[in-house]
C-alpha cells in the first residue's frame, strides 16, 4: 500500500517533522490543527469562536486539496486547553456538517501547540 502527502499553501505549513495530511488506501489522515491563520502565520486568539474557525478553515483547506469535503470525515478528535470551552467549539465544530456526523471524542490537555486553545484533527474516507 502506498501513501500520498496532502500539503496546501491555503492551509498552515506543519510547525514540526509531520505531513498536513497523509492519504494511504481509502483514508486520508489530517494532522491536528490550531488556528494559524495562513496567509499571515499568526495565531487566531482573540476568541474561541474565531479560534475554532479558523481550526475548521484549514481542515476544509486541506480536504478540498485532497478533493473532498466534511461529508468524508469519519473521526474526528478535539483537543481543548479547558472544557469550559466545549460548548462553544461544539457549536462552531457542528455547523461544518451536515448530520451523518463522524465518531468523536473530546479531551481537555494541559497544553496545546502555540498555546492554542482547540486543536482538531480528522480521518476522512476517500469513498463515501
Amino acid at each position: 500500500m502506498s501513501k500520498q502527502v496532502i500539503n496546501t499553501e491555503k492551509a498552515p505549513a506543519p510547525i514540526g517533522p509531520y505531513s498536513q495530511a497523509v492519504k494511504t488506501g481509502n483514508l486520508l489522515f489530517i494532522s491536528g490543527q490550531v488556528a494559524i491563520d495562513p496567509a499571515t502565520n499568526d495565531m487566531v486568539t482573540n476568541n474561541i469562536v474565531k479560534e475554532t474557525q479558523q481550526v475548521m478553515k484549514n481542515i476544509e483547506a486541506i480536504l478540498s486539496e485532497a478533493k473532498l469535503t466534511f461529508e468524508h470525515v469519519i473521526k474526528t478528535t478535539i483537543f481543548l486547553s479547558d472544557m469550559s470551552f466545549f460548548a462553544v467549539v461544539n457549536e462552531v465544530y457542528g455547523s461544518y456538517f451536515k448530520g451523518d456526523y463522524p465518531a468523536r471524542e473530546t479531551v481537555a490537555v494541559k497544553t496545546l501547540p502555540k498555546n492554542a486553545n482547540v486543536e482538531i484533527s480528522m480521518t476522512a474516507t476517500i469513498e463515501l
